[in-house]
């Protein structure tokens, strides 16, 4: 693609680019998914099902307003992330502890099915758009992939904190670590680009939901026992703060 039409799309595209205020804003969205989808469904007492509805309409709303707006807003792009987390905590909870899949088999099924989008994502389009997506069909593709990675995201911190018998903390750490190696590996190799983002967004919904369980479970459980709405709140609002900055360089080229 030329300079001059690769400036053009990228000034077009829907989605942010993955700077480090991305990845720090996404962290945080995964954790408000881990808390905000347990105050509901736990806190609230509503059940994994019902939350999981509750949760899906809201995805539904905020997709909607996501694909009706012509350039990147980044209320829109980033309701929709966080609308992804909570359905997906909820869903995720409801395959492993209510239909009784455990977290292995919810996570093998969860990964085969990232792997099939995807798949079916560089066969439909002849590419897998990460920084700049422009058509209908490459967004379709990305929030399909957002929203069952950060389901399986959900299963796999479950998996290593309990299962594996790690704890959310130790299980944070791990998580944090492979985002680290994966971050290294984007210096340091060849590896294409699409296939470290999407490696990186699958890991930073674990580490959001052991860190989310660190702050909110109880002390028993090793976590903090903060509440599960407080804490959801302090990080939608760093959220807020942190935000606009995922559109510093957007403005730049914009200009």
């Amino acid at each position: 693609m030329p300079p001059e039409r690769s400036a053009a799309a990228r000034i077009l595209s829907k989605v942010p680019e993955a700077t480090l205020a991305f990845w720090v804003v996404k962290i945080l969205a995964t954790t408000v998914g881990e808390t905000g989808g347990d105050a509901l469904s736990m806190t609230l007492k509503l059940g994994y099902a019902i939350s999981s509805l509750i949760f899906l309409a809201f995805f539904v709303v905020t997709l909607a307003a996501q694909i009706a707006s012509k350039r990147y807003h980044p209320v829109f792009y980033w309701a929709v992330v966080v609308a992804t987390t909570t359905v997906g905590t909820t869903t995720s909870d409801y395959l492993d502890r209510t239909v009784g899949l455990g977290y292995v088999k919810s996570s093998a099924m969860l990964f085969c099915l990232v792997i099939a989008i995807l798949i079916a994502w560089h066969f439909s389009t002849g590419e897998i758009a990460v920084d700049v997506v422009t058509t209908p069909k490459n967004e379709i593709f990305y929030w399909v992939t957002i929203l069952v990675s950060n389901t399986l995201g959900t299963a796999l911190g479950d998996f290593t904190a309990t299962t594996a018998g790690l704890g959310f903390e130790r299980g944070a750490l791990v998580f944090a670590g492979l985002i680290a190696l994966v971050a290294a590996a984007r210096h340091f190799t060849h590896l294409p680009g699409s296939v470290l983002f999407w490696s990186a967004y699958v890991l930073t919904r674990p580490l959001g939901a052991t860190l989310g369980d660190t702050l909110t479970k109880p002390h028993a459980q090793g976590g903090l026992a903060l509440g599960r709405i407080s804490s959801s709140l302090v990080m939608v609002a760093a959220m807020v703060v942190l935000i606009p900055i995922t559109s510093l360089r957007r403005r730049t080229q914009e200009v």
